[in-house]
């Protein structure tokens, strides 16, 4: 359920303020992409710190994937959490919709299909992860919520796709034909990189911060998790 309401929160603050953006700031796109980066953030922090003692606040499936990969986190977690972040974040797209009277499931028509956004997908993927890792690894899981969002944030403008790095984003984003809407048809690509990009930082995570049999686990968490 953390993750469930973790995600749909996520993908509300993500649609609900490209909304809000494109009819406060209707001739500025630059300003739109600031707005709605800005609450994204924001938001971010706030339900990483919310939901974070109950499931750990991934919130994404190749944060799941990769907390498995290095041992943090049972293979037999991974499908109810993915399944419960994908069901969450559709809901918060539809809810996103409804907010701004808009119908509650239309098909997005933006098309985001490039090599150059498949690569910015691969990159900020790989950099949202590692981040997570390289803190969790040096036990200064404490400053995950705001560094999470001050990359999200930042990632927003120096990654040309606008930094999904995150399959269910990917998923629930193709529900609103609105600012942040993507495509069905150009969703598969970029989880394709958004995985790639994960697993490769997930590999260099257990390569720059290893721990010896005897650590803790890698278990993603922030302050307050059990």
């Amino acid at each position: 359920m953390a993750e469930a309401l973790g995600s749909g929160f996520l993908v509300a603050a993500v649609i609900g303020s490209g909304i809000m953006a494109e009819r406060l700031s209707p001739d500025d796109v630059g300003l739109q992409l600031l707005e709605n980066a800005a609450a994204t953030a924001g938001v971010l922090y706030v339900i990483i710190v919310v939901f974070a003692p109950v499931s750990g606040a991934h919130f994404n499936p190749v944060v799941t994937m990769g907390d498995c990969l290095i041992g943090g986190r049972p293979w037999r977690d991974l499908p109810g959490y993915v399944g419960a972040q994908i069901a969450g974040g559709c809901f918060g797209a539809v809810v996103a919709n409804l907010m701004f009277d808009l119908p509650a499931v239309e098909w997005s028509t933006k098309t985001r299909s490039a090599g150059h956004l498949w690569l910015a997908e691969v990159v900020a993927s790989l950099g949202l992860v590692l981040l997570i890792f390289a803190l969790v690894r040096t036990d200064r899981s404490r400053l995950v919520a705001g560094a999470v969002a001050a990359y999200i944030g930042g990632a927003y403008f120096f990654t040309s796709s606008t930094s999904f790095a995150n399959p269910m984003v990917s998923v629930a984003r193709t529900f609103s034909d609105t600012f942040a809407g993507i495509e069905p048809a150009s969703a598969p690509m970029f989880i394709l990189m958004q995985i790639a990009g994960a697993l490769a930082a997930a590999a260099l995570a257990a390569w720059l911060f290893p721990r010896s049999a005897d650590d803790p686990t890698d278990e993603v968490v922030v302050p307050g998790d059990r």
